[in-house]
């Protein structure tokens, strides 16, 4: 990137992070968690751990919206506390090398996430190895995403080593769960280029076809990094974040009210109404 564009960034950023909350309320700093906008499962940790943070703690919570790379140079930097949407060991392997002396991983808040190829689960496929003498039910396409996206990159990589005689259709996140809400509603097969954690669980019953040859790679988690300055700035929020870790399908409902069209911090708020007890867990009962 070129020094102009750095600076037009960093810029951009440090004024997004000094808008807002005041740096103290109640003589406890405010703590600012930087998340991707564009990824549910980003906004809906972010804004539930922000909630905890903020009801159980009394610390105010500022979230910032930023892309990846931003975001872990914000951490690194102290412009951000924290952020709980390092997706590692693979997906965020770059980002994590460059900064991983500035950062500290304290600990995984997602433990399953992986990306792949995802059909209805009562379909009898159940690998991609199964799809090549079953084009004529599927059209002879794979519904994916934006074209540059990672997922579908390894798509590109299981249809040459799978010889699978497919189409990779591009579109967009929306455009491809759309596609996959009418196929379902039609009960009609249909593969989309999909990971986990995402709304869609919550809503159809799908499954990730397996993948031996590991093309799309193992499964990865989704850890919660702070600025190490935060340990003494907010030592109850960095106990709370070692602790917040989502059990398979609690992110799910979550996603899929903000889907829905639930304000992020209401559905959060929802969230945390109704799990008391997993809030206790994390938080410890007060």
């Amino acid at each position: 990137m070129k020094l102009a564009g750095k600076l037009f960034w960093t810029g951009v950023f440090s004024a997004m992070v000094s808008l807002s909350a005041p740096a103290f309320a109640d003589g406890k700093p405010t703590v600012k968690i930087g998340y991707v906008e564009g990824w549910d499962d980003s906004v809906a940790t972010s804004n539930v751990a922000a909630r905890v943070i903020e009801k159980r703690y009394g610390y105010p919570v500022q979230l910032v919206p930023v892309a990846a790379g931003i975001m872990w140079q914000g951490v690194a930097r102290g412009d951000l506390d924290a952020t709980l949407s390092a997706w590692l060991p693979v997906t965020h392997a770059a980002y994590y090398d460059q900064f991983k002396s500035k950062v500290e991983d304290v600990g995984v808040n997602f433990p399953d996430a992986k990306i792949g190829l995802i059909v209805p689960a009562d379909l009898p496929e159940n690998s991609i190895p199964d799809l090549a003498s079953r084009k004529a039910d599927f059209g002879g396409r794979i519904v994916g995403i934006d074209a540059g996206a990672g997922v579908m990159k390894k798509t590109d990589e299981a249809i040459k080593a799978y010889n699978l005689d497919y189409q990779l259709m591009p579109s967009s996140g929306s455009a491809m769960t759309s596609e996959l809400a009418r196929q379902m509603h039609a009960s009609k097969p249909i593969i989309v280029t999909g990971w986990a954690p995402h709304w869609m669980f919550a809503k159809w019953k799908l499954k990730f076809l397996d993948d031996p040859k590991k093309v799309f790679g193992g499964a990865e988690h989704v850890d919660s990094v702070i600025n190490p300055d935060l340990n003494k700035k907010a030592p109850p929020v960095v106990a709370f974040l070692k602790k917040f870790q989502w059990k398979p399908g609690e992110i799910d409902s979550v996603m899929l009210a903000i889907q829905n069209g639930a304000k992020p911090d209401a559905a959060a708020d929802t969230w945390i109404a109704a799990h008391g007890d997993r809030v206790n867990d994390w938080a410890g009962a007060q």
